[in-house]
């Protein structure tokens, strides 16, 4: 995997925080025999009380946005970040479905954050599908996005 290969070479570790995909990014990167050596933790905050409990999130932030929002998801990557001891982190937020979809945020709206040292990023996605497809993409995109910030991260 590209993505183990990019963080061994650098000597990082990742951190993950899911909410949407309940632990399934963690999941994808523990499947890897010798995972070990890039992967640090992960955070399943699945409820808004999980976000500020074990990443910092604020609670007045997610009431102000709304749990599946850019400034969450940065939140979340930053909270695991600081909440760890890696050097790059994903978070994810979304709504999956069937249900819990509104005009603004339908069903398949995610929003991820990643955290490299001090720079944050963050992106809206909107998926197809179910349940099942929805959480696929949003692990496959999260996955992704953290080896495409590692290549644009200058080797340290």
């Amino acid at each position: 995997m590209a993505l183990a290969d990019a963080l061994r070479a650098r000597r990082w570790m990742l951190a993950t925080a899911e909410s949407c995909t309940g632990g399934l990014i963690a999941g994808a990167c523990t499947e890897m025999a010798g995972s070990s050596e890039w992967f640090e933790r992960g955070f399943v905050t699945y409820s808004n009380a999980a976000k500020s409990e074990l990443l910092g999130v604020p609670a007045s932030l997610i009431a102000r946005h709304g749990a599946v929002s850019e400034p969450v998801a940065r939140a979340m990557a930053a909270g695991a970040l600081a909440h760890s001891h890696a050097q790059v982190s994903v978070a994810v937020t979304g709504i999956a479905g069937p249900g819990g979809g509104s005009l603004e945020k339908p069903v398949g709206t995610v929003w991820l954050g990643w955290q490299v040292k001090d720079a944050g990023f963050a992106q809206r996605c909107h998926f197809s599908g179910g349940r099942h497809a929805v959480r696929a993409a949003t692990v496959t995109h999260a996955l992704q996005g953290v080896l495409d910030r590692l290549r644009q991260e200058p080797s340290s």
